[in-house]
């Protein structure tokens, strides 16, 4: 018969790290596939104005936004202090709504379309002047489903 004997004194082999650098640009990666950076440049100023009653949109990359404020110290010199809308990166006029709701529509699926959402993000110092002549440019242009963007009311 033979005998089995402990081998008590063997000790673990050292962690291999060769797959470590993999996991590491594995996860760079994703994190770089996965965040998303803000797309526009803000050229005007927005202080949104304040709201109780508010709903968070479920899908956001279904909205389209509308900038409205005074220009940013940089551009006044250019554009004067008026309140301006702002396209995505590039200052524009109401006349330039209708152009800007057609191409974000036709950038998105056929069955999307009926969902998007046209956001206005208004300064709250902005007169409703400019706002009606938006709005009426988005009924022109058959965008219905508009959001007028607000931030909490903070509780007293």
């Amino acid at each position: 018969m033979s005998k089995f004997r402990k081998k008590g004194g063997k000790e673990l082999p050292p962690i291999s790290t060769a797959s470590l650098p993999d996991i590491v640009f594995m996860l760079l990666f994703f994190f770089m596939v996965s965040t998303t950076m803000r797309e526009v440049t803000y050229k005007v100023q927005i202080h949104l104005p304040e709201a109780t009653e508010l709903s968070k949109l479920e899908k956001k990359s279904l909205v389209s936004y509308i900038y409205v404020g005074e220009p940013l110290l940089q551009y006044q010199k250019t554009f004067g202090v008026a309140p301006r809308i702002q396209l995505n990166d590039e200052f524009a006029t109401v006349n330039d709504i209708q152009d800007y709701v057609t191409s974000e529509r036709e950038a998105r699926a056929e069955d999307e379309r009926p969902m998007m959402i046209t956001s206005l993000k208004v300064d709250e110092n902005t007169k409703m002047g400019i706002v009606n002549d938006i709005k009426q440019e988005l009924r022109k242009a058959a965008a219905l489903h508009i959001n007028y963007s607000s931030r909490r009311r903070a509780e007293r």
